[in-house]
């Protein structure tokens, strides 16, 4: 469940450095073990190449899941 005065902005730093935590902090466990699962697959997978994409696309998606928990009443 979401956590009263979640900030996204927080969140998105937390993913950008670590996909998944952003998640988990904006109350979401799912998509943040879904992360913290797959990043690292595919920083192996890519050789390297394409990791820094995880990352970005988790911090945008923290924002968001973050944004929407501080919305809710």
């Amino acid at each position: 469940m979401a956590r009263e005065g979640n900030r996204p902005g927080i969140a998105a730093v937390l993913s950008l450095v670590v996909p998944g935590l952003g998640q988990l902090y904006a109350g979401s466990p799912g998509w943040g073990i879904a992360w913290l699962l797959l990043t690292p697959g595919f920083w192996i997978g890519t050789g390297g190449c394409l990791g820094w994409l995880c990352h970005v696309v988790s911090g945008l998606q923290a924002w968001e899941l973050a944004s929407r928990a501080s919305r809710r009443p």
